[in-house]
């Protein structure tokens, strides 16, 4: 039986299981971050047009980041994490449109 519920879980279901409770930086779309007051959806939208990145501080160098913007990312670094990307949560720009809409 085990292995029937093995096969049942894909790849995104996958890197999601690694990320964890926070956002990642090179897989999350772009409402992943409407939980971080400042950063849905400009700032959020700039984090995934940049990506990938290497490490989480690598955020910190996207060009043409304002000073608040900057001190905002740096407020929240601990709530993100990187993670090699995963093409099935990065095909077709769904990271910044995912046709979720409340």
């Amino acid at each position: 039986m085990l292995a029937v519920e093995e096969s049942r879980i894909n790849r995104a279901d996958n890197k999601l299981s690694e990320i964890g409770y926070k956002v990642d930086l090179n897989n999350s779309a772009v409402r992943n971050f409407r939980q971080f007051k400042g950063l849905y959806p400009n700032l959020a939208a700039k984090i995934i047009k940049n990506a990938p990145y290497a490490k989480v501080e690598d955020v910190l160098e996207i060009p043409g980041l304002t000073e608040a913007q900057k001190d905002l990312l740096k407020a929240n670094l601990n709530n993100f994490t990187v993670t090699n990307k995963e093409s099935t949560l990065n095909e077709g720009d769904n990271r910044l449109n995912n046709g979720l809409y409340d």
